[in-house]
């Protein structure tokens, strides 16, 4: 038996002993009074003195340390990211509550009640009068309480990574600050939050690979969204002028850390605007959110510091002409000759060469080539340019903008080239949407529409350099059998 096994037979043991003292040893109900950081806050600034004993609190959490010394004892218990100390006395707490407490391994779960004071040495501490078991842990936490490292195990089993190490558990807190702070800034200017479909019978709105599933029902193939864009249009020709999508996306693409198949953006759609009040408006939304999450716009990321605090903007020609490197450096006019440019890729090909990698700080690259953006509206005084902009920081894409189309016939004829360029090879290239012009053809107002990478925001503010430490549970490749179901088993044998 290994010793994996062995200690797991030992804790299913203590089970049999817990229930024989006439506890629960999968719990119940218990009523907490206050959660752990409740009480650090309330009382960690009173001396001794002002610690009341007929003051009696009740409080929950898992057992991080235990040090018993004969007819008294103390363990550490940890909730929502805090600790207390709990001091265990055999004649406080009576021979049945002592018995269970000479039972408790690291990790167990239970409620407590009694009063707060100060040990002699100063510190906080919880005089136990009552203990209530609550739930038993099985298995073995890591051998330090924040030496969970090996990265593999930190994915496969993010619910020991929370338990572990508390740098999770703010990365994904601050998550959850960074959501709330766009929906409440976008909701302030008066968005609308909607709901669009994440199968679909045509994908389109981005150009990538889609996961294809099949209805039986209906005996036809759908396609998990790889973005929610022509469906908030729809709403945008609806007559709901501003409208936003916290949402999953999914493309059926490869992996990095930057890339996840699976992936959360928030897209938003505003009537009677166009790119250039999008960037205002991602200017003041990325400062806020850098400042509700963090507390300042000035944040680290590796061995920079970024600012979110005012984004620079430069036309994509000019990112090109001030990061070009070495020889060959072409002048204005060469980067806006389609000759001098078709041979070397295009305008975007040079600017993902010689400029993307080294924008770091917050940067919005705008006017992009009409031949990358088949859903933005053209320059009108540039009509080989489009009116869009991508958010660049950290040398990598975080956003992107654009003046939406809203001729019909004009995209009727974008999406033709897209299904030339897919009988070319182009597998990523967009489909021809009936529905979607027919709805264009009913007339669209001037539309701004921008999406913004959740994950890569998230990765940026919480100083994160891979996209799975930001996701919860990341797509992995699968393990081999686990054997958790048969040991489970043979407890109840």
């Amino acid at each position: 038996m290994s010793l994996e096994d062995e200690l797991f037979e030992q804790r299913a043991a203590r089970v049999r002993e817990i229930e024989a003292l006439g506890y629960r040893p999968f719990g119940r109900r218990f009523d907490f009074t206050c959660t752990i950081p409740d009480v650090l806050r309330q009382y960690d600034g009173k001396t001794a003195e002002e610690l009341v004993p007929e003051t009696r609190i009740k409080v929950a959490g898992r057992v991080q340390t235990i040090r018993r010394m004969g007819k008294a004892g103390f363990m550490h218990i940890q909730q929502n990211g805090s600790r207390l100390q709990c001091y265990v006395r055999r004649d406080a707490v009576g021979e049945r509550d002592y018995q269970l407490f000479g039972l408790l391994d690291i990790g167990d779960i239970i409620g407590a009640e009694g009063y707060v004071f100060r040990t002699r040495t100063g510190e906080l501490s919880l005089h136990v009068e009552t203990l209530e078991f609550l739930s038993k842990t099985l298995l073995a936490m890591p051998e330090k309480w924040h030496g969970l490292e090996d990265v593999e195990i930190r994915y496969r089993q993010r619910y020991l990574d929370l338990i572990a190490n508390p740098e999770s558990r703010e990365i994904f807190l601050k998550r959850a600050k960074i959501i709330a702070s766009l929906r409440r800034q976008l909701e302030e200017r008066d968005y609308v939050e909607v709901e669009t479909p994440m199968m679909q019978p045509l994908y389109g709105g981005a150009a990538a690979k889609p996961f294809v599933t099949h209805h039986n029902t209906l005996d036809i193939d759908l396609y998990l969204r790889i973005a929610p864009e022509l469906y908030l249009k729809r709403l945008i020709v609806g007559g709901l002028e501003r409208v936003y999508e916290i949402n999953r996306n999914f493309r059926n693409e490869g992996l990095s850390t930057r890339h996840s198949p699976e992936f959360t953006m928030i897209e938003f759609y505003q009537a009677y605007t166009d790119y250039r009040g999008l960037m205002d408006l991602t200017e003041e939304l990325l400062r806020q959110v850098a400042i509700d999450a963090t507390g300042g716009t000035v944040v680290p990321y590796g061995d920079v510091q970024l600012d979110f605090g005012k984004l620079r903007r430069l036309s994509m020609r000019e990112a090109v002409l001030e990061y070009w490197e070495g020889d060959g450096k072409p002048s204005l006019d060469n980067l806006r000759d389609p000759e001098w440019l078709k041979p070397r890729g295009g305008l975007a090909d040079l600017f993902e060469q010689h400029a993307e990698k080294k924008l770091i700080q917050p940067t919005l690259i705008y006017d992009f080539p009409v031949e990358v953006s088949p859903l933005a509206r053209n320059k009108p005084d540039e009509p080989e340019l489009v009116e869009r902009f991508e958010i660049i920081a950290a040398g990598g894409e975080l956003g992107n903008a654009y003046t939406e189309l809203n001729d019909p016939m004009e995209q009727r004829r974008r999406f033709d080239t897209q299904i030339a360029m897919r009988e070319s090879g182009d597998e990523e290239a967009h489909r021809m949407d009936e529905d979607y012009l027919r709805a264009m053809a009913y007339g669209m107002p001037p539309t701004g529409g921008e999406g913004i990478g959740i994950d890569r925001l998230v990765m940026l503010l919480t100083n994160s350099q891979s996209i799975r430490d930001v996701i919860l549970f990341p797509l992995l490749r699968p393990e081999g059998e686990i054997g958790m179901a048969d040991k489970l088993r043979r407890l109840d044998e």
